[in-house]
């Protein structure tokens, strides 16, 4: 770099950028690649064993003995588990019928397939969490979070309140409404009872790791009681992330009662100072949510009806609780498992087994 000038060296260092980028976008599509090929392999090899079942009578020792052979053949490969290629069966037998969630479970690796497979029955709830997975690039433990939250149950008996199709494009205003959730479980603070909106913030900031799988994929925290200073004066801003895939700042905003009207002006003024003061060159402009323990649709809508800046109102729940409606209605984790080892022809799982 010492026999460049200043001007080569920034036209080296942007085209060592465009390099990075290029390889990253490369990495990404083949890996798409692989994965498409093999959750195709999977489901040839679990429609072979399905087929061989019906027309042979194959049993339990046959797929066992079939996993021993390709697992002595393929030895650094994993995958060829007995219990894996039960899976395979289970993956065709489930979707076969399905050509859309067929084109779907091809976009999401294995192990979050049979995260759904194993603990989402109903099919449109397995549409919502493939979509979701696929779109927001959910991980085996978002993922899984996500399902034991019941996400898709929220997302069904409630609407999102927002105003990201006025204030933002047409296909950032998706993602974000994609990345916003209409409650927000935070059960995992530990605390049943109403609390000041500092001690929520501080025990929110404590536990923020968990909080973040609620959250889910692409949030960074950045920090809480944020400060800005601008015209000589000091705002803060309760907590403060960055989404990687909105590529903008998210603010949350809490507040420990029900929703009020005057909220909405208050984090569209935050958000143009994030807008002016935060906001980095080819950000995506700043997000604000509005987190409150109760809210009014009709006040929500009328509140947002002004303001410019893309902004949710949402509720969050301390403890978690079905709706009367969804009770008794529901399998727990344990009722699916038995469900899809009966159909195996395997026994239920033991008590011990989570």
């Amino acid at each position: 770099m010492n026999t460049l000038s200043t001007d080569q060296e920034q036209h080296y260092l942007s085209f060592l950028d465009e390099v990075k980028s290029h390889i990253r976008e490369t990495r990404i599509r083949f890996a798409r690649t692989v994965n498409k090929e093999l959750i195709h392999l999977y489901w040839w090899i679990g429609r072979g064993i399905a087929e061989k079942q019906e027309q042979l009578g194959w049993g339990k020792s046959v797929v066992e003995q079939l996993s021993l052979d390709l697992r002595r053949t393929f030895s650094g490969r994993a995958g060829f588990s007995a219990q894996n290629l039960w899976y395979m069966r289970q993956f065709y037998l489930e979707y076969r019928d399905d050509k859309n969630l067929q084109q779907l479970v091809g976009e999401i690796p294995w192990g979050q397939n049979l995260v759904i497979l194993s603990r989402v029955k109903d099919s449109e709830a397995r549409r919502y969490y493939l979509e979701a997975t696929i779109e927001m690039g959910w991980s085996r433990n978002v993922l899984l979070h996500q399902i034991q939250s019941q996400a898709y149950e929220r997302h069904r008996l409630s609407g999102k309140q927002h105003n990201f199709r006025r204030a933002l494009p047409e296909h950032l205003a998706e993602q974000a409404d994609l990345a916003m959730k209409d409650v927000y479980m935070l059960d995992m603070l530990g605390v049943a009872e109403p609390m000041l909106e500092a001690q929520l913030e501080a025990r929110i900031v404590e536990k923020i790791k968990v909080v973040m799988l609620e959250l889910g994929y692409g949030f960074a925290f950045i920090g809480n009681q944020y400060r800005i200073v601008a015209n000589e004066r000091e705002y803060f801003i309760d907590l403060l992330f960055y989404n990687r895939r909105l590529r903008a700042l998210v603010a949350f905003e809490l507040k420990a009662g029900r929703f009020k009207p005057e909220y909405a002006g208050k984090i569209n003024f935050y958000l143009n100072l994030l807008d002016d003061y935060v906001r980095e060159d080819g950000e995506n402009p700043s997000i604000g949510i509005i987190l409150c323990s109760e809210r009014d649709h009709f006040e929500v809508e009328y509140a947002l009806r002004g303001i410019d800046k893309p902004v949710g109102v949402s509720e969050y729940r301390l403890t978690r609780e079905l709706p009367p409606e969804l009770r008794n209605k529901l399998p727990d984790a344990r009722e699916l498992e038995n469900e899809i080892r009966r159909e195996m022809g395997a026994p239920d799982a033991p008590d011990s087994v989570k």
